[in-house]
């Protein structure tokens, strides 16, 4: 198992991964979308990936956004995607994937990590506790403009 930040050299497999996180989550399977989407935010430098491979296959990445606290002054992140095949999942690969957000945010100096689940999702929740992520009691709101 290895992890590693990634760039446009790594687009095709994570396109791939990318596009069946999205089908996981219940959206029309759409390659080349997905690759446009992922390759403007590389170039732009809108957001972090890191991948993780198992020998030389692409099996799971991790995608992080950047924001802002105002309050403190300082640059957080938020892990918005995380992903990991069916055929690897238990093998640790999303922990290592965890980790490297982690390590990220702390080089940058970053406030923390924030990401939402699934009331449902109980399995990722022990993860992410597991981890020491905190589970928060704040309210979230969204006003859709689609």
């Amino acid at each position: 198992m290895h992890i590693k930040r990634a760039t446009l050299d790594e687009l095709e497999s994570l396109t791939g991964l990318f596009n069946s996180y999205r089908v996981f989550y219940e959206q029309a399977s759409d390659p080349v979308s997905a690759r446009g989407f992922l390759s403007e935010r590389l170039v732009n430098g809108d957001s972090v990936v890191f991948m993780a491979f198992e020998e030389e296959a692409a099996v799971g990445f991790v995608q992080l956004y950047p924001s802002f606290s105002s309050v403190s002054l300082r640059r957080s992140w938020i892990l918005n995607d995380l992903f990991v095949k069916e055929s690897v999942r238990k093998k640790g690969f999303g922990e290592a994937l965890l980790k490297a957000a982690i390590t990220f945010a702390k080089e940058t100096g970053a406030k923390g990590v924030s990401l939402e689940t699934g009331k449902e999702n109980v399995q990722a929740q022990r993860l992410y506790e597991k981890i020491g992520f905190a589970r928060e009691s704040n309210y979230f709101y969204h006003f859709s403009t689609i």
